[in-house]
Order: C-alpha cells, then structure tokens, then sequence
C-alpha cells in the first residue's frame, strides 16, 4: 500500500442520510482511490489529518491494524481512539448541517464533483480549541506542555506504541 499524495478540503454540507452521501461518494472515486469524509469540527489541522493517515496505512503494512477496512482505520486512527464507535462519534458524519473535512487520498482532484454534492469552504478547517479540547477530553495538565494539536499527534501514534 502506498499514499502519495493526499489533499485536504473543507465543506459545509446539509445531509440528508449519511448512506446515500456515502453512495454519491463511491460512484464518483475510482477504484484504489480514497476519499474519505470526516467531521471538520474534529479537525486540529492538516498535519493531525495527515499523522492519522500514515498511521493507518503502517497499521496495515505492518499488521497492526485495528479495523479491517482502511476507511475505518483511518477514522480511528485521527479519532485516536481504538473503539470505532467512539471514533465515528468524534469524527463520523451525521445527518443535519455540518462541516466536513474531504480526504482525498492517491486520487485525481474531485474538487468539481464534491463541490456539487457540498458548499466548498476551507474556513470549517478553522480549529475551535475549546470545541477540541472538550471533544477529545484534553486535560488542563496536558495542555501545559503542548498544543492541541501536538497531543492529538501523540495520542494517535501511541495508538500504534499501547498495541
């Protein structure tokens, strides 16, 4: 398995069944290429995006990983957590009004089609710390001494560290 390249991109987007948005997504990939929606809300930034990714794809090099479809071991593996349905609930997508976070992965740039399905918008990558902090239940003695973005990046690899 290899990832060469990756593009991050935001949307807003009103979804009515998470299934059928799911569907419009497989038909316009083609196959081998990822894309993968997650919850912008639960975004730090491009780099936890990208930490989660590699993660996910050595996990299943090496055998480590913890789901046995890719889409899913990437959702855990940004989500840093090991049971998928903490993971969805952190990073999932949900009916209603939301701001998604486009994983584009070894794919041509679908950029035109998803702005079809969804309203393009870079701003939902926008970080709220305080959203974050509560999201990924951040202590006041961690954030001390890093970032929150510097303590999703570890959460994540100790994933791979704890197995």
């Amino acid at each position: 398995m290899r990832m060469d390249n990756i593009q991050i991109l935001g949307f807003r987007a009103n979804i009515d069944s998470v299934g059928e948005v799911l569907g419009k997504i497989n038909s316009i990939k083609d196959d081998g290429e990822i894309i993968q929606l997650l919850n912008a809300d639960s975004v730090v930034s491009k780099n936890h995006i990208i930490h989660g990714v590699n993660q996910a794809f050595l996990a299943f090099e090496r055998g480590e990983n913890l789901a046995n479809d890719l889409s899913v071991e990437i959702v855990l593996r940004c989500s840093a957590q090991r049971q998928i349905s903490k993971a969805f609930k952190i990073l999932g997508l949900h009916e209603g009004n939301m701001n998604l976070c486009a994983v584009l992965i070894d794919s041509k740039d679908y950029t035109k089609e998803l702005s079809s399905l969804f309203i393009r918008d870079d701003d939902v990558l926008i970080p709220d710390e305080d959203k974050l902090i509560e999201m990924y239940k951040i202590s006041d003695d961690e954030l001390q001494n890093m970032s929150v973005e510097e303590i999703i990046i570890d959460r994540i690899t100790k994933l791979t560290v704890d197995m």
